[in-house]
């Protein structure tokens, strides 16, 4: 495999120096980032109703009443915790504009010119995992969960741990959305291939289980629902890191690389798959 720092026709390298001072920048850069992001994040909590944005999906569930909370510092650390969760949301191109450039001298100009698409389908992906679990397993899970035992408990629901769960499955689902992105990157530099993705599938749905086991509520159901589109992803993934192979070994090809005995165990890896 030609892996991204051993190709031929790739920039210059700095000297290692220059590239902890720039490493060092970049980071300062993020974190001022994060500081401002939570400031500003910490005002929209503040002026806006963020609060009760995330807390729509459980009023049918209140019967008129409201969130309870234990201490009185509660109001205050739920506030400054949302206002983290979003200013870290609006710091977030900041600091992936400060690692792109970290990392984009060690990629070829052809490389750039599919991993800059990726990104904006990144965010799409972040928007669609966020969507489907706020509007789509979250309103599901809520209405098995609070169903339970009605006629012996009462429920008295806590707003720490309520957002704790919401943030949780919010979040989780857009991050784990991006898993597509994430492999096209690695396949464009040359570190995954789609023949290690397909020899791993089988401990990939296991770790998809998993992960929707513990981002999720404790039901089987909101568990499918989160494993189903995690599934799908990770065969689009192997279908995205084919073809930025093919874009790869197109390129190497034109600088005089030799890629033949990859495609040919390419080919015998498909061949293979396709009698089992």
């Amino acid at each position: 495999m030609i892996r991204f720092w051993d190709r031929p026709g790739q920039p210059d390298e700095m000297p290692f120096l220059d590239h902890l001072e720039d490493l060092r920048w970049r980071i300062l850069k993020s974190l001022l980032a994060l500081a401002v992001g939570a400031v500003i994040g910490f005002f929209l909590v503040m002026h806006f109703n963020v609060l009760g944005l995330l807390i729509h999906p459980v009023e049918p569930y209140l019967n008129g009443s409201k969130l309870k909370y234990l201490s009185p510092a509660d109001p205050f650390l739920i506030t400054l915790k949302l206002g983290i969760t979003v200013g870290v949301l609006l710091a977030f191109p900041v600091i992936a504009s400060q690692l792109w450039g970290f990392l984009s001298p060690a990629l070829l100009p052809e490389e750039k010119r599919a991993v800059v698409p990726a990104l904006y389908f990144g965010l799409v992906l972040f928007l669609c995992g966020a969507a489907l679990a706020y509007f789509g397993v979250l309103p599901v899970g809520l209405r098995f969960l609070l169903s339970l035992q009605k006629q012996s408990l009462e429920q008295n629901l806590i707003v720490g741990s309520y957002l704790g769960v919401v943030l949780k499955l919010v979040l989780g689902f857009g991050i784990v959305f991006e898993t597509p992105v994430v492999m096209l990157v690695l396949a464009t530099m040359g570190l995954v291939r789609s023949d290690m993705l397909r020899k791993t599938r089988r401990y990939a749905i296991v770790g998809i289980f998993i992960i929707s086991a513990v981002l999720t509520p404790p039901d089987v159901f909101t568990q499918l629902l989160m494993a189903t589109p995690l599934l799908l992803l990770y065969e689009l993934s192997i279908w995205l890191v084919k073809w930025a192979e093919r874009r790869r070994d197109r390129r190497l090809a034109e600088l005089g690389v030799d890629v033949g005995d990859e495609e040919d165990a390419d080919a015998a890896e498909e061949t293979a798959d396709a009698e089992s």
